[in-house]
């Protein structure tokens, strides 16, 4: 299997902890670790990771299994690509095998390959080119010093049309991928194509693992003169670069975030740069976008708390204000910089004072607060008109908080501030209506299907769907017999037609295992490596998957007695299967009454008037 042996030794340098607290804030409990699971919304911890087992699994949403499938799912890469950002991680050189080799590498992985070349050739314009110097010296004039320039790996592009792709068809790479890399224009009247970015100064966007994806590239005056052209232009939509999925800087931010667990969010490239190159390092930059739900899946990774240095218009209906709804129903608390009149930019404000900079953070007011100060700048709160006007603004955002406490809190407040009773602004919160942020893809992250894995690492199982009270049960109990195996013995033959077919078929030759193996000693490692050692050879992985799950899952949930509750779960079992029959019965009487078939109706009557006693 080619990179067979690299893959296992990747495992063994890598630590599951490590790798997915990187991505999730994980805390400790026990041996083993917590957090909110990023592939569904919940606001209870349900997802673990085992430091013994080197594993992970969500028990809200079945997600769980290695590294390799954490980083597939988060990165929403296929598996030659989590391969290669763990290795890289691992400090694993993965050997190119030909022709095999080929098969590993991916659209994406020339698209990456076509994009770090592209931010070198920037790179070079802006040191050696002559308009690049021209931009240096522009770029050094806004404060940004040399150290930041190389750091954000900063470029030039020349102003040719088509200096960049002829670079990149002379490296080996056709201009139709050079297209597909956002990189260049399809010609209208020709089949040729042209440079996106001509005569800019360029800022490579990065993915979190500080690959590039994009770029974005503002207009540079000093060389494009008096030509009306956008100021910033961006890499369009291709399989590696979303906006709307996509933050500035958090590649660099993401551990200062957590540290501080805190993140300030700008809306430029500059503004983020320069106020890292300050010593706030918790900044990054939602740029060409509003915040979107797939910004806030990932920030909530690192903290709840953010500051925005957005414009916002109070009375506007814009897209600013439907990010800091959507932000405020995830349950982020949200706080707003005010700016100042002279300097409406983070980096203007940097630039000239990092202390006033400084002082604006921590004056940063609650998004309640400046909605409040805003309204109240705007309208009088002591005429009637004024009072329903600020009433107006202030309703819609405080019907949005889901903390029923902070809420009562600002409507306190509210109804302070307008003189009016409590009653009457509980009663226009009921009227108030708040329109919709719905987007897609803050829906709950279903579970997907993955792409197919080698055989090295196994397909990630779907032996049992947590659907279904019954389902729940069934795995508890396997959970406690996993934990415990002794706990097998409470299980005997009569119980298994309650159990659904594979749960059964498992118990069944679980336990013809352990009565063959009279004497072996009952640890539930050498008890589940000699089983897996014999059933089902061909869907091992699938079992393996399956049991560590449980035997996590009865490790973090439950401390309670194990053969009382395996008791109640057997008796809650029985009871779902009487109240089906009992359900299939009743249908079966009213056809019975429809056919008028009485001799049958009595039949079931007595057999339904039997179950029920038993219920």
């Amino acid at each position: 299997m080619v990179f067979g042996s690299q893959i296992e030794e990747i495992k063994n340098r890598l630590d599951v902890v490590e790798v997915i607290g990187s991505y999730v804030k994980l805390k400790k409990t026990g041996i083993n670790y917590r957090g909110v699971c990023p592939f569904h919304s919940e606001k209870k911890p349900s997802f673990f990771v085992s430091p013994v087992r080197q594993m992970w699994h969500c028990f809200g949403c079945g997600a769980g299994n290695s590294i390799f499938d954490f980083v597939m799912k988060i990165e929403g890469v296929e598996f030659g690509d989590a391969l290669r950002i763990l290795a890289r991680r691992a400090g694993v050189e993965l050997k190119k095998q030909s022709p095999e080799a080929a098969k590993w590498q991916t659209a994406r992985e020339r698209l990456y390959e076509i994009l770090e070349l592209a931010c070198l050739f920037f790179e070079k314009q802006l040191q050696e080119g002559v308009r690049g110097k021209e931009a240096k010296k522009y770029l050094i004039s806004r404060g940004i010093n040399e150290d930041s320039i190389k750091k954000w790996r900063l470029g030039y592009s020349p102003d040719t049309w088509q200096g960049l792709s002829d670079f990149l068809v002379g490296k080996g790479y056709p201009r139709e991928e050079v297209e597909k890399a956002g990189l260049a224009v399809k010609s209208e009247k020709s089949d040729s194509s042209y440079d996106r970015f001509r005569g800019r100064i360029i800022f490579p966007v990065f993915d979190l693992n500080s690959q590039i994806i994009g770029f974005g590239a503002r207009v540079f005056e000093e060389v494009r003169g008096a030509e009306e052209v956008a100021k910033y232009i961006n890499t369009p939509q291709t399989i590696l670069y979303d906006k709307s999925h996509n933050l500035y800087g958090l590649n660099l931010a993401k551990l200062a975030i957590r540290k501080q667990n805190c993140c300030v969010i700008t809306e430029g490239y500059t503004d983020t740069i320069m106020a890292v190159q300050a010593g706030f390092e918790n900044t990054i930059a939602v740029s060409g976008t509003a915040l979107t739900s797939s910004h806030l899946n990932i920030l909530k990774r690192y903290t709840e708390n953010l500051i925005l240095a957005f414009d916002m218009d109070i009375a506007g209906d814009n897209a600013t204000k439907r990010g800091i709804s959507l932000a405020q129903e995830q349950g982020f608390n949200i706080k707003i910089i005010k700016k100042s009149e002279k300097d409406s930019d983070p980096a203007d404000v940097i630039s000239k004072n990092p202390k006033e900079w400084e002082k604006s953070l921590e004056e940063a007011r609650s998004i309640l607060d400046f909605y409040f100060d805003s309204a109240l700048a705007g309208y009088d709160k002591n005429a009637p008109d004024g009072k329903k006007a600020i009433g107006k603004i202030i309703l819609p955002v405080i019907k949005k908080i889901p903390n029923k406490i902070e809420q009562s809190f600002w409507i306190q407040k509210l109804a302070s501030t307008l003189s009016v009773k409590e009653d009457i602004i509980l009663e226009e919160l009921k009227k108030t209506k708040i329109e919709s942020v719905f987007e897609p893809d803050s829906l709950p992250v279903e579970e997907a299907e993955f792409p197919k894995f080698p055989e090295a690492i196994g397909v990630p199982g779907k032996f049992i769907e947590s659907e279904g009270r019954k389902k729940i049960i069934e795995e508890k109990i396997i959970s406690l017999i996993v934990k415990e195996p002794d706990n097998l013995d409470l299980v005997d033959i009569q119980h298994l037609p309650l159990f659904s077919g594979k749960i059964k078929n498992f118990l069944e030759d679980f336990k013809k295992f352990i009565l063959e193996n009279p004497g072996k000693e009952k640890d539930i490692k050498k008890v589940l490596a000699g089983f897996l050692a014999k059933y089902r050879p061909e869907s091992d992985q699938d079992l393996k998957n399956f049991l560590e799950a449980l035997s996590l899952r009865a490790e973090v949930e439950y401390d309670e007695d194990a053969e009382e509750e395996i008791q109640i779960c057997l008796s809650e079992l029985k009871s779902i299967e009487v109240k089906d029959k009992l359900k299939d019965i009743s249908e079966e009487i009213k056809k019975a009454e429809n056919e008028k078939n009485f001799e049958r109706i009595n039949v079931l009557m007595e057999e339904f008037n039997k179950l029920t006693k038993e219920l």
